[in-house]
């Protein structure tokens, strides 16, 4: 009963963020319907009609604890789910030395572009969630790392609209800067992978250069997503330093370091690798996970001034760019190097 009358406070802001969220579904298939494809998705949509609606409107405080609940628990719930959707037999599917390379090109990337964003007077958290975006699978990153690190939600909704627009732009350029470069198809799948942001956005951009290229493009995606696991869980390591102790005793708490929901996803991965998730849950699970991110992206873009956030626009396109830039040129090198061997 308590957990009841607890939970009726977050419902009035619940409603909205899921009233957004069902605007940006709208909105995508409106995109489908008047274009044949959807250039922005339903989640970069969500955070996009919550930053829009929360600029000429500010929500009474009736909402706040509705679309704090969305934009945190819901998203850490969604990351938690995510879990399932990943296994060890992804990674031995790449192969030594294209594993070592996804490796390398993700580290390589984050840590290029946590040292872009502090040179350009970026906060560092907003810093970390760009260049973890552009390292590995861009909005559903940063969207991890945030709740990881309790990230701001402007820091959060900028690092997701900036990166949105120019993943966008990695796709359309992708298969002429492949052509230019004179890659093969395997060599064209291996940048794709390690360029773009979503598993979809592959199969766009690989598409014009071969059959081989979308294949092997999808692989390198997918392992690539499995660095977000890795990330997430050093990144909250990290973190936790500045984090208040479990107790006044001096004692180990696995909680300080790692949030339940990180771990919950862990075990869910290991769940997956023995064989123990049923596969008839998986597609409702991963259903279910997207939809709590939509959801949280709208709460996100609910909490932030837009206003606000053109205050910081320069510094952050400069470095979204030059991070994705630098992304660009160790993939390439990744790339010719891989498929030589």
């Amino acid at each position: 009963m308590k957990r009841t009358v607890l939970f009726l406070p977050a419902i009035p802001g619940l409603l909205l963020s899921l009233t957004v969220a069902g605007s940006a579904i709208f909105l995508e298939q409106a995109e489908l319907f008047l274009a044949g494809t959807a250039w922005i998705d339903s989640l970069v949509l969500a955070i996009l009609t919550g930053t829009v609606l929360r600029t000429i409107w500010k929500p009474s405080v009736i909402f706040e604890r509705g679309i704090h609940f969305s934009a945190h628990i819901l998203l850490e719930a969604a990351v938690a789910l995510m879990g399932a959707a990943v296994s060890v037999e992804m990674v031995l599917r790449a192969g030594p030395a294209l594993l070592l390379g996804i490796v390398g090109t993700v580290g390589i990337t984050i840590g290029i572009g946590i040292m872009l964003g502090h040179v350009c007077g970026l906060p560092s958290k907003m810093a970390v969630l760009i260049a973890c975006g552009n390292a590995i699978c861009g909005n559903s990153a940063i969207a991890a790392v945030a709740a990881a690190i309790d990230a701001d939600s402007e820091d959060t909704a900028t690092a997701v609209a900036f990166t949105a627009v120019l993943g966008i732009l990695v796709v359309l350029l992708l298969p002429l800067a492949a052509h230019i470069l004179h890659l093969t198809q395997p060599a064209s799948g291996v940048l794709a992978g390690l360029t773009v942001y979503a598993v979809p956005q592959v199969l766009a951009a690989a598409g014009p250069m071969g059959t081989a290229a979308v294949q092997i493009g999808t692989l390198v995606k997918l392992v690539r997503v499995l660095m977000l696991g890795p990330v997430v869980a050093v990144s909250s390591l990290i973190y936790a330093r500045r984090r208040p102790v479990c107790s006044a005793k001096p004692r180990f708490c696995l909680s300080r370091f790692l949030p339940p929901f990180i771990l919950i996803f862990m075990g869910l991965m290991a769940a997956r690798s023995l064989d123990l998730v049923s596969h008839a849950l998986l597609a409702p699970m991963h259903t279910t996970s997207s939809l709590l991110t939509l959801v949280a992206m709208a709460a996100l873009g609910l909490g932030v001034d837009l206003r606000n956030v053109l205050v910081a626009g320069p510094r952050v396109v400069t470095v979204v760019t030059l991070s994705l830039g630098a992304l660009a040129g160790v993939a390439c090198v990744i790339a010719e190097m891989c498929c030589q061997i």
